[in-house]
C-alpha cells in the first residue's frame, strides 16, 4: 500500500503543501506530527545518507511514529521531496543583498547557492530529473539573483539567462562532488598514466597539457574561476545597456 502511494504524484498536494494552503487533518485522533517536523526529519536523513535513504517508512521510523501517520500530511514521498528541497534552502542570506554593485551581488549570490549544493548534496537528484515544483524559498532566491541584475542593461531575458548559465556551473560543479570517488580516481589516474606512456604521441596537445599540470588538483574554490568567467562575459552587455 505504501510503495504504490509512493509511486504517484500530486502537483496540486505539493503547491499547497509548499505555500501552506493545504486542508489540516480533521479526523482521527490529535495529530503528534506537524508537516515541519516531517520535513526536518528527512532532511536529516539525506544528509547524512543521501536521497534515496529517504522513504515514508524510514522517515516514520526516525520520527518514532508508523507510516501511516505521515500519511496524514503527504500523500507520498514525492510531495514531501518538494518540502525537502523548500525547507533546505532557506531563505536567500541578507548578505546578497548588502554587497555593492550588480557583481559582487551575484558573486556573493553564486557562492552562497554553491555552499548549499555543498551542505545539501542530495539537492541536486532532487532537482534534476523533473520540473520542480518552486516554493517561497526557493521563489526567493531566484528572486534575489533577478534583483541583483535589475540595475543592469541586460534585458529581461538577458537576465534570467545569466542565472541559468550560474546555477548551471554551480550544478556541474555539485555533479563533480557527487561523482568524486577517491579510490577510484586513483586507479583511473594509474591506468590512464599507463595508456599516454604508450599512445601519448598520438595526442600532443593532451599531454603536453598533462605535462605541464593541467590536470592537476588547483587550489582555492572550484566555484571562482567559471563564476568568473560567466561574469566576465555578461559585463560587457551590461554596460553597454
Amino acid at each position: 500500500m505504501a510503495g504504490s502511494r509512493e509511486k504517484k504524484r500530486d502537483p496540486k498536494a505539493s503547491l499547497a503543501l509548499l505555500w501552506g494552503e493545504q486542508d489540516q487533518p480533521r479526523r482521527g485522533p490529535k495529530p503528534s506530527l506537524t508537516a515541519g517536523r516531517i520535513v526536518d526529519g528527512a532532511v536529516r536523513i539525506a544528509d547524512a545518507e543521501g536521497l534515496d535513504a529517504v522513504s515514508m517508512q524510514r522517515v516514520a521510523a526516525e520520527l518514532g511514529v508508523t507510516t501511516m501517520a505521515l500519511y496524514r500530511y503527504f500523500p507520498g514521498k514525492a510531495e514531501l521531496v518538494d518540502l525537502m528541497v523548500d525547507s533546505a534552502l532557506g531563505a536567500p542570506p541578507e548578505a546578497i543583498g548588502h554587497q555593492d554593485g550588480w557583481r559582487p551581488r551575484m558573486t556573493e549570490w553564486a557562492r552562497q547557492c554553491w555552499a548549499l549544493y555543498r551542505r545539501h548534496p542530495w539537492i541536486l537528484a532532487a532537482t534534476g530529473m523533473r520540473r520542480q515544483l518552486m516554493g517561497p524559498n526557493q521563489l526567493a532566491w531566484m528572486d534575489a539573483a533577478l534583483a541583483a541584475l535589475a540595475p543592469t542593461g541586460l534585458s529581461a531575458v538577458q537576465r534570467h539567462d545569466t542565472v541559468l548559465l550560474i546555477i548551471g556551473h554551480i550544478r556541474n560543479l555539485a555533479q563533480q562532488l557527487a561523482d568524486a570517488d577517491e579510490e577510484g580516481g586513483e586507479e583511473w589516474n594509474r591506468l590512464a598514466g599507463e595508456v599516454l606512456e604508450r599512445h601519448g604521441h598520438r595526442f600532443p596537445a593532451l599531454s603536453a597539457t598533462l605535462a605541464a599540470g593541467g590536470f592537476a588538483p588547483q587550489g582555492g574554490d572550484p566555484l571562482d574561476f567559471g563564476l568568473e568567467r560567466i561574469l566576465d562575459g555578461v559585463t560587457p552587455l551590461a554596460d553597454r545597456g
